[in-house]
């Protein structure tokens, strides 16, 4: 059964944050090494919700992900 990291109030938070159902994936059967490696093979952007996530974090993670994507894309 999922349970919600680090609980239900955060990880709601940060996905409605993210974008909500907006190419969400959950899985529980790969690892994170494989979504993480997928991620660096299509050049896209990975957002993880996990027992470490903290809604402050989370918010500066998408401004500086935001701005990465946008220079990059210049690269």
């Amino acid at each position: 059964m999922w349970e919600p990291k680090p609980d239900f109030a955060t990880s709601a938070a940060a996905w409605l944050t993210a974008g909500a159902a907006h190419h969400t994936v959950l899985s529980t059967q790969v690892g994170m090494d494989v979504f993480e490696d997928f991620a660096d093979i299509a050049k896209t952007e990975l957002l993880t919700i996990d027992e470490g996530t903290t809604i402050r974090q989370f918010k500066k993670d998408l401004n500086w992900n935001a701005a990465y994507y946008k220079l990059a894309g210049g690269i």
